[in-house]
């Protein structure tokens, strides 16, 4: 790889536990899916396992699945 090229930071693609839900969607069933980056910052949540990944990619990022 050449010495221009940045490697795309990872992240982790998880489903959210339900205690780990804000507030406001604890009343909710819905199942979300959260990207987090290295240090285990929320990025960013969705309904779909999928668009997260997208949204990752999207973003210049490499999601990678966690558990």
């Amino acid at each position: 790889m050449s010495e221009d090229r940045k490697t795309a930071p990872i992240v982790y693609v998880r489903q959210v536990n339900h205690d780990e839900l804000p507030d406001e969607l604890r009343g909710t069933h819905v199942r979300l899916y959260a990207l987090h980056d290295a240090d285990g910052n929320r990025l960013a949540m969705t309904q779909d396992r999928n668009v997260a990944f997208a949204l990752a990619k999207r973003n210049d990022m490499t999601p990678v699945s966690a558990h």
